[in-house]
């Protein structure tokens, strides 16, 4: 088999890296500040922020492949790659969406318009997500949410949110589920940050009280919105994200390694044994995870479905983070830990910060208990215990 990349790839991967050398000025990977909506904005314009729609949708109909390489790439420098709208709403509706859902959303997705939280999690009903209680009730042509949501990741800086709700509290968990677009403008629905142990506030809460949304906004058909959300969550979870997001910090963390004196953090690593097969086991890891990223995507580019590979992507993936940020933090010592700003921090305080962010990572987007029941199931065939 041939992992190498063909020369047209190449030459991609170079226009892409020219593309954000000459258009990203810094600023936020999440895309919540003005530096990196102007970017997002730039991305639109130049058909990057939805590469492989179809053209039909405002895309540029690019390849599987082409679009693991720019989302790769947006990885590695740390760049907005588009968020929910791009990579998960838009190729939903494509799939369940009504006509006029299409003609609605996907153009503004496609220029940059608009942004997207999702509003799946519950405080009561995270890894069993199927236990949401959050309810929607038809009046006339109408549905009435009430409940919360939890963890929903840029509710405050988001235009739209797509969110699970509860239309059949008679039907077995996994059916009366029906899926729903809301402005979050609409009357009624509050957003509340939810502090970090880094310092940020990313996640928040999402409450509805009496919110009122058309029946019109329903993507696919009412009470199955189970099944559709699981297409969302199959687009989620297979991102080559992850791997990438690491490389940036593990390639600053093995050249610090080899400094002196650790660029002034009063004290410098020392070459051990330990920390070169630490370092080692990084880079070999990092190596599997892209693999299995790029098996997601070789499935998608021959029209297969990949379901229990997704889970296998995103799980090794983020236990993968979290493993590099304890070996950073162990290598760095306690200077490892100190927060961004602190003078004495080493790396600028990044490991200290992926130690606690990573913390999440194994969590959100399907905890890695759930993704190993399905690549139990749906993978290797093996019975529900």
């Amino acid at each position: 088999m041939d992992f190498s990349w063909s020369e047209e790839h190449q030459a991609f991967r170079k226009e892409v890296q020219a593309f954000i050398r000459a258009n990203w000025s810094g600023g936020s990977e999440r895309g919540d500040d003005e530096a990196s909506r102007n970017y997002v904005k730039a991305m639109a314009d130049n058909g990057w922020l939805t590469l492989a729609w179809p053209k039909e949708y405002g895309g540029r109909g690019a390849s599987h492949f082409q679009q693991l390489i720019f989302m790769e790439e947006c990885s590695i420098n740390g760049v907005p790659n588009g968020g929910q709208g791009a990579d998960r709403v838009g190729p939903v509706l494509m799939i369940h969406g009504t006509q006029k859902q299409k003609e609605e959303h996907l153009p503004k997705i496609a220029r940059g318009e608009v942004s997207w939280c999702q509003g799946f999690s519950e405080p009561g009903a995270g890894s069993d997500l199927a236990s949401l209680q959050t309810r929607a009730v038809r009046d006339g042509d109408d549905f009435v949410i009430n409940g919360q949501k939890i963890w929903t990741s840029g509710a405050r800086h988001a235009d739209w949110i797509h969110v699970l709700t509860r239309t059949d509290p008679q039907a077995a968990k996994h059916r009366g589920i029906t899926y729903f677009m809301l402005n979050m403008k609409t009357p009624g629905i509050n957003v509340r940050p939810i502090q970090q142990m880094h310092g940020g506030a990313e996640f928040n809460e999402t409450f509805f009280e009496d919110v009122r949304v058309p029946a019109a906004n329903i993507i696919g058909e009412e009470n199955r919105g189970w099944y559709i959300a699981a297409t969302a969550l199959d687009f989620e979870r297979s991102g080559i994200f992850r791997m990438a997001g690491m490389i940036g910090p593990f390639n600053r963390l093995a050249e610090f390694a080899k400094q002196p004196d650790s660029a002034g953090a009063g004290r410098r690593i020392v070459d051990t044994q330990e920390h070169r097969l630490k370092l080692a086991d990084t880079a070999t890891e990092m190596i599997v995870a892209r693999y299995l990223g790029y098996r997601v995507t070789w499935m998608q580019s021959k029209g297969l479905v990949p379901n229990a590979e997704s889970s296998i992507s995103k799980s090794f993936g983020t236990e993968l983070q979290q493993r590099n940020a304890r070996r950073g933090v162990s290598m760095l010592g306690l200077y490892g830990l100190l927060a961004k700003g602190e003078p004495r921090a080493p790396l600028g305080g990044e490991y200290g910060h992926l130690y606690l962010s990573t913390v999440s990572a194994t969590i959100a987007g399907g905890t890695s208990e759930v993704n190993r029941n399905i690549i139990a199931t749906r993978g290797l065939g093996l019975p529900r215990g």
